[in-house]
């Protein structure tokens, strides 16, 4: 099985500065591969840098944004077909509904394990009620497959309003007092899904870790907690992992981008590596 690496730099109504973070990971991402080709010494990258195939969707013209979901779409639903990993990297949260838009192609065997400080629902009286980054779950082409989201922050949305669009939400001050019993009911159920997606909107990390986000909320994750929760949802079954909310005009001395490119590796020998 090969990794099918997007760069979808999409960043319109909501967080643009973020295009810029996908766009400067799509360099490192693309450094990183060709520094292991180089390289004459045998070390643990060749298990997975002839298994990857590097793809960047550009957004330079106007016409570019014309038909950005659809195209997004009919590019993950591709690769989720043929059984690659996708890591999918976007600019803003909202960059990833083509993802969600293919996995609801078969979203009664699929799990979304979704981090994020935001539940993308939002339905207030200021909030406005086309498509935006903070409510593009309610604007999905189909059904939504399981919602579990872990490190949100919300305060204000009422319970029964979230469980009608996620089938479990932990805030991050759950996961901060006692983690056990919510990362061993990730663990159960990831287990129990055919298939498994992870969702990553880097604001879910606390500013003291991770400074580069467009949205940055106090009380977050670390990125140590979030090896944890890969560590609890990975198997064969996870069909792969999206990026979202870099901004690097927030970061410091590359903290933030440190740390993406890190666990990006860290994803593809989990993937590739056998032993």
């Amino acid at each position: 099985m090969k990794t099918h690496a997007v760069f979808f730099p999409f960043d319109l109504f909501g967080s643009g500065g973020t295009r810029a973070g996908a766009e400067l990971l799509a360099d490192a991402f693309q450094e990183m591969l060709a520094d292991n080709k180089r390289e004459k010494v045998r070390t643990r990258a060749r298990a997975y840098t002839d298994h990857v195939r590097f793809q960047e969707c550009l957004f330079q013209k106007v016409d570019d944004y014309q038909d950005w979901r659809r195209r997004g779409r009919e590019l993950a639903a591709g690769i989720l077909q043929r059984g690659d990993f996708l890591l999918w990297t976007a600019g803003n949260h909202l960059g990833v509904l083509p993802v969600y838009d293919a996995l609801a192609q078969d979203a009664g065997h699929t799990l979304v394990i979704q981090l994020d400080a935001h539940l993308d629902i939002y339905n207030l009286s200021d909030c406005t009620r086309t498509l935006s980054h903070g409510n593009f779950l309610l604007h999905a082409d189909g059904p939504l497959p399981a919602l579990i989201n872990l490190g949100h922050r919300e305060l204000l949305l009422r319970p029964e309003y979230i469980a009608r669009y996620y089938r479990h939400a932990f805030p991050a001050s759950a996961l901060a007092i006692d983690p056990e019993p919510i990362l061993n009911l990730v663990r159960a159920q990831s287990r129990a899904a055919a298939r498994v997606f992870v969702d990553l909107d880097c604001d879910v990390f606390d500013p003291a870790f991770f400074p580069g986000s467009g949205h940055p909320t106090p009380v977050g994750l670390s990125p140590p907690f979030m090896l944890r929760v890969l560590d609890a949802v990975w198997s064969e079954r996870v069909c792969g992992l999206a990026l979202s909310e870099f901004d690097p005009g927030r970061d410091v001395r590359d903290q933030s981008l440190a740390t993406l490119a890190w666990l990006m590796e860290y994803v593809l020998l989990k993937r590739h590596e056998k032993g």
